[in-house]
């Protein structure tokens, strides 16, 4: 076979950013209309492998060496003029974060129209008429009313489509996406790995998918390509690499994959005392016409050495009630008890604490890890620096961080590792119940797994009444002993997990746990074929129903 009748021809690539050396002589072919997924841990170089397809790394000071070959184009030799070309007619890409790839002050179809004006020289009319096309085949209902709207006005997996849409404006033969499901529900995860197989069979373009989910892997693609640490370690067809991975690496990639189908090891240990319980908890954001109900009537409670899960898709109200329940926001109504007594006054609860999404945002960028950790202990009272100091490296050497790094910053951090010192900070102030908001659906599986293990240990040392909100079904599962589903505000499911995973009772839990991905490629196929038949015979639109 020649080297122009591949889509995707790469041999030797090294990519080095100052002393490190990101990707180390990496090698595979892509055939066209083929599909394939690069599959590793934070930092395996999964990324700058794909952004290297596109001559991204151009003028950034990287080093690249190899040859990268992409619909016949010599990417390292190609003039400006002709990676131009490259980037919008031969292939295209499709980033993780919609928003901070869409312009928040212009209309998403003026900003698919710009591209499309860009690479094919076509009018505006025509431009405004090929934005309207594509965001209808992605799925979008009235495009042409909704090509008018700005990405805000957009639900996630809608911006998500935005941008597949945007990459299918000049009909590349490439489409390269950078984990582009990873921050979705998981009905919506399946709406879009759905969608990038259909445009697949219509249109015979290529996929290459970087993700650190092997279950979206095995929803997504023939071919797997394993990497750590720069390099590829396992290669082979998705059925057969998580069969019966070769490499121990891959065997512990896959081990830290959560199921909702695995064993699942009994928590057991007696519960304690009631730590909060909430009843009929309202709470409404707005007033008159605009008034919105986020969490509607919830009755629950959380006892000391339990974790209760709360799973749901965006705007279910699965964030707002864990934050009436720490204190940081005030029910419209409805009653909220902490060890057996009514919260008397407005303001974060005594005892009670809370982890972030993203410990990014959630930790000064200015400060030292430690003085953040110490935030809590200076809150209550405590002036003995000393003791403060003590106690901060204490709690860092805990949660499994080097003590020695009070002084450090959160950028010197990895993301778990920032984690663990979000989870740190919670503990300072010795807190009864710690209401963990999506703490790890930005990391990597097995990362995933050490943080989840993490919160267990500490649950069993300290006695903790555990709110673990999540999207991720499948880690919910394996961290929780109740479960509390929510859709619009309300409670649709309330019970334990064996109860809820085995035998839902609510037509939406049964719809969730199908949209879990299976590892098993065909069984990712049966469900994908159900899932088709399903919209199809839907009265309302797919994506009407996931706004």
């Amino acid at each position: 076979m020649s080297l122009d009748e591949h889509l995707v021809r790469v041999d030797g690539l090294s990519v080095g950013f100052g002393d490190v050396r990101a990707v180390d002589a990496v090698s595979f072919t892509l055939e066209r209309g083929a599909a394939l997924a690069l599959v590793g841990e934070s930092g395996s170089g999964k990324s700058t492998v794909a952004a290297a397809l596109l001559g991204l790394h151009r003028d950034t000071g990287a080093r690249v060496t190899g040859t990268v070959r992409v619909g016949g184009v010599d990417v390292g030799a190609a003039g400006d003029q002709e990676l131009r070309r490259l980037r919008g007619s031969v292939a295209a890409m499709v980033f993780q974060d919609p928003l901070s790839s869409l312009d928040p002050y212009y209309a998403v179809g003026d900003q698919i129209a710009e591209v499309y004006r860009t690479h094919s020289g076509a009018s505006r009319r025509a431009a405004r008429a090929r934005a309207v096309d594509v965001l209808d085949r992605v799925g979008i209902a009235d495009a042409a009313r909704r090509a008018r709207s700005r990405p805000h006005e957009f639900s996630g997996g809608m911006r998500q489509r935005a941008l597949i849409a945007m990459a299918l404006a000049c009909e590349p033969e490439l489409i390269v996406a950078d984990e582009p499901t990873t921050a979705l529900d998981v009905t919506v995860q399946a709406q879009i790995l759905d969608l990038l197989h259909t445009l697949r069979e219509e249109t015979g373009t290529g996929l290459l998918l970087v993700t650190h989910d092997v279950g979206v892997a095995a929803e997504s693609v023939d071919d797997v390509l394993v990497m750590r640490h720069g390099r590829v370690v396992e290669r082979g067809p998705v059925a057969d690499v998580l069969a019966a991975p070769r490499e121990p690496y891959t065997r512990r990639l896959l081990s830290a994959v959560p199921r909702v189908d695995a064993p699942r090891e009994e928590r057991g240990g007696d519960l304690g005392d009631v730590v909060v319980e909430a009843q009929g908890l309202r709470r409404a954001f707005g007033r008159g016409r605009g008034a919105f109900t986020a969490v509607d009537d919830v009755s629950l409670t959380v006892r000391a050495g339990e974790t209760l899960g709360v799973v749901g898709e965006s705007g279910s109200g699965k964030t707002t009630l864990g934050r009436m329940l720490v204190g940081l926001l005030e029910p419209t109504s409805g009653r909220l008890l902490h060890g057996g007594a009514e919260k008397q006054r407005p303001g974060p609860v005594p005892g009670a604490q809370m982890v972030f999404q993203d410990p990014v945002s959630s930790l000064n960028p200015r400060r030292s890890v430690g003085e953040s950790v110490a935030d809590p202990l200076r809150a209550r009272g405590d002036r003995d620096e000393g003791a403060i100091r003590a106690r901060v490296r204490d709690l860092l050497e805990r949660v499994g961080l080097d003590p020695a790094h009070y002084d450090r910053y959160p950028h010197e951090f990895s993301g778990g590792q920032r984690q663990r010192v979000g989870i740190a900070r919670a503990l300072a102030a010795e807190p009864r119940l710690i209401v963990c908001d999506e703490p790890v659906s930005a990391l990597d599986v097995t990362t995933q797994a050490q943080v989840t293990a993490l919160l267990a240990e500490l649950q069993r040392e300290l006695g903790l009444a555990l709110v673990f909100v999540a999207h991720d079904l499948a880690v919910v599962r394996q961290v929780s002993d109740r479960i509390a589903v929510m859709r619009r505000g309300r409670l649709v499911e309330y019970g334990s997990v064996d109860e809820v995973y085995g035998a839902p009772r609510d037509p939406y839990t049964r719809e969730l746990l199908a949209a879990v991905p299976a590892l098993d490629p065909a069984v990712a196929a049966e469900r994908r074929a159900a899932r088709r038949a399903q919209a199809r015979s839907a009265a309302v639109p797919e994506e009407l129903a996931a706004v």
